[in-house]
């Protein structure tokens, strides 16, 4: 591993452990991880222990977009005949199953399309998404339909290749288990998934592919460029008050790990003030702490609201910097070695077990065994039977705090960038696509918000990724050409050198130099990529259609005088929507800023409105959906969040109010939603009561602005 890592490092490849290798002195001085195990008190038997008899496991996150050279450089260095890639074998879930049987039935994809999109991956109610779209339930085929579907749920489908696992072996692989080239081409991957390696206690690294820490390179490379400040992750200023302040605020959107809305509502209840609390806040937001029970009592102890208490003296040291709570997989593994008399090695395998519950049900196993000898050392039975329903938690998605804390770092230093330089911060992460949680649509809005400058794409100033260029006396972000749709991405580069040897004069000197068809310079004229040589862009098709006649015309018919077009000129919503259509964003503006008109004269509130409004106010909202959540500890209630040009809001479904509107909440777009505000500690909610469509005149001339009462047009697929 410190091969591996040595080589991303002469390569200016930014890597960094993780895992339970973060619990390792030797990890930290070797530089395989960043993390110091000393300082963090973290647990050295999550690495190894002398009952595990095999080698640990050692996890390298990558930058994703780079991770492809580190993997052919194990493939060149150890030889393919003693390195492969781990499979993966991917199982039916209900959408996967649907569409599979439907096609072999016979059904056509718009109709499987059209079922598909009110399953889920954890859903598999096939009657009522059937009978909800419009099928036929008395029908032989579709009942047919149903039953094989749920026959395969959970059969294997096929064999993929495991994100980032590699078998290395001190002998030829090939003789224990077959080597077979993989569909993605220069990779080659055995026939056995990690469970079986695991097994049998061959020795297995995991290369992982991260987007975050791509983002954080182009970042540096960006700052270093622009502002001629070298930083790394060691060297970004630790414990700035006003990253931390702004993580208070829960204006997170894109900083890694506390993006999403679960973090955007815990951030401004926990208020993390420093490294620490954000391994907690980290940490806190999953199956584990919220199934457990833990994360209420944490709340409420941190803030002064309940006293910290301990279960027993013996389980300070453990619980001590959590206030009496476990939080992370390593204190409970802590807690059964001081609380039950685990050996370091019992409690290596009560691990394990919480990982593998699922498939095996072994965690049962420890039930008796912890809850037990816990009431005999004067634990309460109550803490014991939680501490245990915490374990069966981490099943589903456990943290160790070694891995949270690794994920801290990365965490605090995006923050870090957004807090200081959301210029640099922005256009890194449009650069970095696809990553996150976010469209690049959102992440160009929320960058107006927060005064960066957007500038369009164009001919004349982009390159092929997002830039900065001075502007107003600021630093701006100019829009890539890699945001186009449908232009091929050759001929964009091939313009791109064309201009570098001499500036587009103008239309005429353009088409003639590039290689482009009609079709793709239609493309450009939509996007507004050639707004430069002409704002009106419908004038522009017109011209581009008429000059690339002219080049293909060689008895030069068409250069005759005619009658001159005039074309009535787009409006605000117009020239948004060209650029979604094209580009799937808009530095122009958010869709909803050119109706804001509308929607107030109907009594509809922006997202900085509604948010200013009393707690308890029942109030109607529509907005754009960008996300939709529904966590299998949620007990069925659905979260989804809304955006408009000033920001997002966050509603709340209960699982009867998303029964009652299931179809309009899992296939639309643009949403209208009516419900009690819910404010608590710095947490905005909307609690729906009831979801509906807008009714909204997207016909607009340039000079109109009115509320009718039908809708004359869907809004598009924007989210």
């Amino acid at each position: 591993m410190w091969e591996i890592v040595q080589y991303c490092r002469s390569q200016n490849i930014l890597c960094q452990g993780r895992g339970s290798a973060a619990n390792s002195i030797v990890c930290y001085c070797l530089g395989i991880t960043a993390i110091d195990p000393v300082r963090m008190d973290l647990l050295f038997e999550r690495f190894i222990s002398k009952e595990r008899a095999e080698p640990p496991d050692i996890d390298l996150d990558i930058e994703h977009q780079r991770r492809e050279e580190v993997i052919q450089h194990v493939y060149q260095k150890y030889g393919r005949d003693r390195a492969a890639m781990v499979a993966n074998l991917i199982r039916y879930r209900p959408k996967s199953a649907f569409r599979d049987v439907g096609k072999a039935l016979g059904f056509p994809e718009q109709t499987l399309n059209r079922v598909s999109k009110m399953l889920s991956h954890y859903d598999s109610s096939f009657e009522e998404a059937c009978s909800t779209t419009g099928l036929d339930m008395n029908s032989k085929a579709v009942s047919l339909l149903i039953q094989l579907s749920k026959e395969i749920l959970n059969l294997p489908r096929h064999l993929s290749i495991h994100p980032g696992g590699f078998i290395l072996g001190h002998e030829a692989i090939a003789t224990i288990v077959p080597i077979e080239n993989a569909s993605m081409e220069e990779r080659t991957v055995i026939q056995w998934d990690k469970d079986s390696v695991e097994a049998l206690g061959l020795f297995k690294v995991d290369l992982l592919g991260l987007g975050a820490l791509t983002h954080l390179h182009m970042a540096f490379d960006l700052l270093n460029a622009h502002y001629e400040k070298k930083l790394t992750l060691g060297t970004i200023p630790d414990q700035d008050q006003k990253t931390f302040q702004m993580m208070q605020t829960g204006d997170t959107l894109g900083v890694f790990q506390i993006e999403s809305r679960a973090q955007m509502s815990m951030l401004p209840r926990l208020r993390p003030q420093n490294f620490y609390d954000l391994v907690v806040e980290i940490s806190i937001v999953r199956p584990g702490p919220i199934t457990g029970g833990m994360v209420h009592p944490y709340l409420r102890r941190r803030n002064g609201e309940e006293e910290v208490s301990y279960p027993h003296e013996s389980l300070k040291p453990v619980l001590q910097k959590t206030l009496g709570v476990p939080l992370f997989q390593e204190q409970v593994m802590k807690l059964a070695m001081v609380a039950a008399d685990y050996s370091p090695g019992e409690a290596d395998q009560l691990r394990r077990d919480m990982a593998a519950w699922r498939k095996r049900g072994q965690i049962e196993h420890h039930r008796e065994r912890l809850v037990e000898r816990m009431k005999k050392k004067g634990i309460a039975a109550e803490f014991a039977e939680r501490v245990f329903e915490q374990i069966r938690g981490f099943g589903e998605y456990g943290f160790p705090e070694s891995h949270a804390a690794s994920f801290a770092l990365i965490a605090y230093a995006s923050a870090w960038l957004r807090c200081h330089y959301p210029e640099v911060f922005c256009a890194a992460l449009l650069n970095a696509q696809p990553l996150g949680f976010y469209s690049p649509a959102s992440i160009v809005d929320d960058a107006k918000r927060h005064k960066v400058g957007m500038l369009p794409i164009c001919v004349a100033r982009s390159q092929w990724d997002c830039t900065l260029e001075v502007y107003n006396s600021n630093m701006a972000v100019r829009m890539g050409l890699r945001y186009i749709k449908g232009v091929n991405s050759e001929h964009l580069k091939h313009m791109l050198s064309k201009r570098g040897k001499a500036d587009f004069i103008d239309l005429d000197d353009f088409i003639q130099r590039s290689l482009y068809n009609e079709e793709e310079l239609s493309k450009l004229v939509e996007a507004g990529a050639l707004d430069t040589f002409n704002s009106q862009r419908r004038e522009l098709l017109w011209q581009v259609r008429k000059k690339i006649q002219e080049r293909h015309d060689s008895l030069n018919l068409s250069s005759q005088e005619g009658e001159d077009v005039s074309f009535t000129k787009l409006n605000q919503l117009e020239h948004i929507l060209w650029d979604y259509e094209r580009s799937c964003h808009s530095t122009r503006g958010h869709p909803l800023e050119a109706l804001r008109s509308q929607l107030k004269n109907v009594g509809l509130p922006d997202a900085e409105k509604l948010k200013q409004a009393h707690d308890g106010s029942y109030l109607d909202y529509a907005g754009l959906v960008i996300c939709r959540q529904r966590p299998s500890t949620a007990g069925g209630v659905v979260f989804m969040t809304l955006e408009d040009e000033t920001g997002f809001v966050n509603l709340v479904l209960w699982q009867r109010v998303f029964e009652q509107y299931k179809q309009i909440a899992k296939t639309q777009a643009f949403i209208g939603a009516s419900g009690m505000l819910q404010k608590q500690q710095g947490s905005i909610h909307l609690v729906v009561k009831k979801l509906w469509l807008p009714k909204l005149d997207l016909n607009l001339s340039p000079k109109t602005s009115k509320a009718t009462t039908s809708t004359k047009k869907q809004m598009p697929h924007l989210a």
